[in-house]
């Protein structure tokens, strides 16, 4: 079979014949039917060698840990899916034993790691490819009428933005204010589920009128450069006031001083990229009972949500549409800001 496999740290993915793997005993294949490009991705990719090391991912690695397929084989003694059904791969795995798993919340597992369990395409090989193995079928959502290549990226640029959304409900009551900053892959998502879920007037800033003018597409009610003037323009146009959640998709200190700006009492400052910032915290270091959080990902509970968002209508992904060919091309695009929302490779 044909797969896009990272392989040597710092080049471009390749588009390699691999052999078709095989279920063992408990485990699914699937004839992959789409798998999503992400920024993890690129990030992984972008790392220097020492630092690639450091995370231990096997190369050649198969990307895509946003993938969804049809069920094409099963190992033995498998009995929860049936051959034919179309599926999505939950990708935060974890032990399935301890607590956190027996919630859903296989995204917080204390024992994946030491277990030396990783997402499939975060250190295991993922979706790009002709098929795929999936360790166990509890780590498969029924997709039911869901269109594969429409719906795969919710797995993530989906789920990643709802189980941020969702931590902050509390904050988010008629005439509260929240903030998206980022308006790409995850974030035009973010801007829908606001909408869908919440009352809250909600706000979108980003580097480039065309990413504006995307999210006034997608619902937000007004949407700004994000620039040190930022918080000034919200101000003059939704009133004084701190904002009541600020969600950042981007994570970096020059954003991380416009989440700051837009913070006070209570301000809920919810970092969802991936990146590292630093500042001072604590009763005199941050805004009087303002959180800071950095969620990951989702629970599977609420990935199942989040499909019956798209199956009603509510949330949408824009996507742009490669072959397996041309992964190597998405990724490209991905890198250099040329998508508008999310980039879906189909086998």
């Amino acid at each position: 079979m044909k797969a896009l496999q990272y392989v040597e740290v710092g080049k471009a993915p390749e588009v390699r014949e691999v052999p078709t793997p095989e279920p063992g005993p408990g485990e699914v294949r699937l004839k992959v039917t789409a798998a999503g490009a992400c920024h993890s991705d690129s990030f992984v990719m972008g790392l220097s060698e020492e630092q690639y090391t450091a995370f231990g991912y096997p190369l050649p690695m198969t990307l895509g840990h946003e993938g969804v397929g049809v069920v094409d084989a099963l190992g033995d003694g498998v009995r929860a899916v049936e051959l034919g059904e179309s599926v999505a791969v939950y990708g935060p795995q974890g032990c399935g034993r301890c607590k956190p798993c027996a919630e859903g919340s296989e995204n917080y597992c204390p024992h994946a790691a030491a277990m030396g369990i990783t997402p499939p395409g975060l250190g295991t090989d993922g979706a790009m490819a002709e098929y795929m193995i999936v360790r166990d079928p509890r780590l498969l959502i029924p997709l039911g009428d869901l269109d594969p290549v429409e719906n795969v990226a919710l797995t993530d640029a989906g789920l990643t933005p709802y189980h941020a959304v969702k931590g902050s409900m509390e904050f988010l009551v008629p005439g509260s204010v929240a903030v998206v900053i980022g308006v790409g892959g995850l974030g035009h998502v973010a801007v829908q589920m606001l909408r869908a879920m919440t009352s809250a007037t909600v706000v979108a800033l980003d580097v480039s009128e065309s990413k504006l003018e995307f999210a006034r597409e997608v619902g937000a009610h007004h949407a700004f450069l994000s620039d040190e003037n930022a918080a000034q323009r919200i101000a003059e146009e939704v009133g004084p006031g701190p904002a009541a959640a600020v969600f950042d998709f981007v994570t970096n200190d020059k954003v991380l001083d416009i989440v700051y700006a837009l913070s006070g009492p209570r301000t809920d400052m919810v970092l969802v990229g991936a990146g590292a910032v630093e500042r001072t915290v604590g009763l005199l270091g941050q805004p009087f009972g303002s959180r800071v959080r950095a969620p990951y990902w989702g629970t599977r509970p609420e990935l199942m949500e989040v499909f019956e968002l798209a199956r009603t209508g509510q949330v949408t992904v824009e996507t742009e549409r490669f072959s397996l060919h041309d992964g190597p091309e998405a990724y490209r695009k991905l890198h250099d800001g040329e998508l508008r929302g999310r980039a879906v490779v189909v086998p």
